[in-house]
């Protein structure tokens, strides 16, 4: 009797997600291979019926258990939740098969983890979109970095599956930052834990928020792409019924001039700078990360274009390519190393020169304790205070608000007022009482009685020179006798790097 090898898809775990082939297969066989887990949601057919359920870590067994039923001419059903064919039995099977082998074979498709996700989203993956498995037992790990690094660069929608586990922890933070180097931080994403099981959750986050979160191996992370929306409780895709707004668009929208120096800015020595350039005669645009810093770099750089907000590289590339910008000038935070990738890989690709302006550096050993990552700022706090005041932004918020011994502190932050960074901290537990939502820089007086009045007895900063105000905190540290720790500026390898407006000028003046 010849035999068949039914290749099953059980879907995510509800046996209502079964498709009707699923059943029809289930029914028609006589021996089940499968995890135990997924007997639950199968149990309606498993009547009289055969049943193998080597553990979760044997799929090559449980796969040539199956072939070899098969081949002696039983009907076989070997099982698999989501999609047998999309990282699971389907191939195993497949390669454990002879060419000679004479059995029938019924592949049978199921709801994957992805569509699974992205139904309970909204939806998310309507347009191109990648898949990728963040395991690596079967897979090198270089190989997941070099294609979550060409999913991010062409903007594709995203699924990560197998996200996390207790011996595999840091791979996710990795490819989360890889899709940042290259994606606006303000991408929508969604993060499902058990899709159509018990315990379900499902949350909307954006892109920069991913890495402060933890996760396990029954979560699915959903990236969106540049054109992402949130609507009501849910995000989508536009499939492009309505259009698409185009870099020429974006370039007639805002009136940017052709063949500018673009500035990258959101500080004010980097708003001083083009004010700087503009005096020269040279057409200048101001972009900057949020619609806040456009607006203060309107007031500051009256008749100088500004292009504000999270647009992420691809959009800055069409950009830049439609108006011919004629160089980049990187006059970001001295912290924002994130962007000044983004930006010289920008340079890179589209051959256009760049330059580093960076505020000099005043930090002393006299003046403060240096700490040399985010990581080592918040374990030293947690060992100095009990009343932490943060001066550090809203970015890394979640690494002191969560580090060892971090519940026994009372926090306190200073942020710029935007409501998104407000929210953040209110998200992370800080009570709004203790938040200041202020635009620096701050003098040595507000700070000594901000400071006082909260009985703060660490802070917490950066080395943000003196446009940054960073000696009026030295020195209200001083007065108050409380420690300062500062963070060390990130090092990168900057093709050009200038700190006086003399040498930008310089170097622009060669780009002509």
């Amino acid at each position: 009797m010849k035999g068949v090898l039914n290749l099953v898809s059980v879907g995510p775990g509800f046996a209502d997600l079964i498709v009707p082939r699923a059943e029809v297969a289930l029914k028609n066989s006589d021996i089940i291979v499968a995890y135990e887990l997924y007997l639950r949601w199968i149990e309606p057919w498993l009547t009289d019926k055969e049943i193998h359920t080597p553990p979760l870590t044997q799929e090559r067994e449980r796969a040539l258990l199956a072939i070899e039923k098969a081949r002696s001419g039983a009907k076989v059903a070997l099982i698999s939740s989501g999609d047998i064919g999309i990282y699971a039995m389907a191939a195993l099977a497949f390669d454990e098969m002879r060419e000679d082998d004479g059995y029938e074979v019924n592949v049978i498709p199921g709801i994957t983890s992805a569509n699974a996700c992205a139904s309970l989203l909204g939806s998310p993956l309507s347009h191109d979109f990648a898949t990728l498995s963040l395991s690596d037992l079967l897979c090198p790990w270089d190989w997941i970095e070099q294609r979550g690094k060409r999913i991010a660069q062409a903007d594709l929608a995203c699924v990560l599956y197998n996200v996390q586990s207790a011996g595999r922890s840091q791979g996710v933070y990795r490819i989360l930052n890889i899709m940042l180097e290259s994606k606006s931080p303000k991408t929508l994403c969604g993060v499902v834990r058990n899709a159509y099981r018990p315990d379900q959750s499902v949350n909307i986050h954006l892109l920069e928020d991913l890495p402060s979160l933890q996760f396990d191996m029954l979560t699915t992370i959903v990236i969106g792409n540049r054109f992402t929306q949130r609507k009501r409780s849910f995000i989508f895709t536009p499939r492009g019924y309505n259009a698409w707004e185009t870099a020429q668009d974006e370039a007639l929208k805002h009136d940017l001039p052709q063949q500018a120096f673009w500035i990258f800015s959101g500080t004010s020595d980097g708003n001083a700078l083009a004010n700087h350039l503009a005096a020269q005669g040279y057409p200048v645009v101001i972009s900057t990360a949020t619609e806040y810093g456009g607006d203060v770099a309107a007031q500051h750089c009256p008749g100088v274009a500004i292009w504000a907000g999270q647009h992420g590289v691809e959009a800055r590339k069409q950009v830049l390519q439609q108006t011919q910008a004629r160089g980049l000038i990187d006059a970001t935070h001295p912290y924002a190393s994130l962007m000044s990738g983004q930006l010289m890989g920008l340079s890179q690709s589209l051959g256009m020169p760049y330059l580093r302006y960076e505020r000099a550096s005043v930090f002393s050993a006299d003046s403060a304790q240096l700490c040399c990552s985010t990581q080592h700022a918040a374990e030293q706090a947690v060992a100095l205070g009990k009343r932490i005041f943060l001066s550090t932004g809203s970015k890394d918020l979640a690494t002191f608000l969560k580090a060892p011994g971090a519940k026994q502190c009372e926090w306190f932050v200073r942020v710029t007022p935007e409501p998104e960074f407000i929210q953040r901290a209110i998200d992370l537990g800080v009570p709004r009482s203790h938040i200041c939502a202020m635009q620096g820089p701050f003098s040595q007086a507000f700070n000594e009685a901000l400071w006082r009045d909260w009985t703060i007895d660490c802070v917490v900063s950066k080395d943000s020179g003196d446009v940054g105000g960073y000696q009026a905190k030295v020195a209200a540290t001083r007065a108050l006798g409380i420690p300062l720790l500062v963070i060390e500026r990130p090092k990168l390898n900057y093709p050009r790097m200038s700190s006086t407006f003399e040498d930008v000028l310089q170097y622009a003046q060669s780009w002509s």
